[in-house]
């Protein structure tokens, strides 16, 4: 039985502890600007990826109500009025690992650092 390898990049990011996200500001261009809690900021891209489950999102309104959700990562609740702890499907997500292994670092400084 073959069996595939983890990528390095995978790998490398759970040999380090993983990171937790501490901030989330979502931008106008559809990407996300990610505060980590090592204070590293990274910005995360989901311009091309607005289809699916995610096409809500093509609303910049909706876009713009992204939250940190109890697990920790990155979460749209579809319908506000619905509470999505009962009704599962009405929240959409981001797991923040993906979010951080898929996000690329900013190096400006910014006024919420």
């Amino acid at each position: 039985m073959k069996t595939n390898s983890v990528p390095d990049k995978i790998t490398e990011y759970f040999v380090k502890e993983p990171r937790k996200i501490k901030k989330i500001i979502p931008n106008d261009d559809y990407t996300l600007t990610i505060v980590f809690d090592n204070k590293e900021i990274r910005l995360y891209d989901m311009s091309n990826n607005l289809s699916g489950v995610f096409e809500v999102l093509r609303d910049i309104g909706k876009f713009k109500e992204v939250f940190i959700d109890e697990s920790g990562n990155i979460a749209w609740d579809i319908d506000k009025n619905v509470d999505s702890n009962i009704v599962w499907n009405n929240r959409i997500d981001i797991c923040k690992d993906s979010a951080y292994m898929n996000s690329v670092p900013l190096e400006k400084k910014h006024p919420f650092q």
